[in-house]
């Protein structure tokens, strides 16, 4: 059924950029009527995220590269991955996989939010917590750091 559109991906990370989440809601919206395209857009997404988090935004494997050399943990490194070797097999004639279908474009959903919250959402939360300490203890932790 074509129309109406069925919209049954996963909810964006409220975290994301907000042009990763134009791309991430699209994708949410063809999911159905092309997996294929669902996984390209995605690919799309994490490129712009890259770029969000510090990378060159170009090179998805270079980004990657750059992330690992400065401490990315590696379980964030393999998500990372995992979204540029599938979106990858979408976009790249003669590489398209035609197993891709819907149960693979709605892991790179999940893997997306996942990236968004390990290196978004967890550090804003942990620095909201952060700042809420008494300012003498910040100070007293910052000494103790040499900071």
């Amino acid at each position: 059924m074509a129309w109406p559109v069925q919209n049954n991906a996963p909810t964006p990370n409220p975290d994301l950029p907000d042009d990763v989440r134009l791309d991430f809601d699209e994708a949410g919206r063809i999911l159905r009527l092309s997996p294929r395209g669902a996984a390209a857009l995605l690919r799309l997404a994490m490129q712009k995220l890259c770029k969000e988090l510090g990378g060159k935004g170009k090179n998805i494997d270079e980004d990657i590269a750059a992330f690992v050399k400065g401490g990315l943990d590696v379980r964030i490194q393999r998500s990372l991955d995992i979204v540029r070797v599938i979106g990858n097999e979408a976009v790249h004639p003669g590489q398209i996989d035609l197993r891709d279908d819907v149960a693979t474009a709605e892991n790179l959903f999940a893997v997306v939010n996942i990236i968004a919250d390990a290196m978004i959402s967890q550090p804003k939360h942990i620095d909201e917590m952060y700042a809420g300490l008494p300012d003498n203890k910040r100070a007293a932790i910052e000494r103790r750091d040499g900071a």
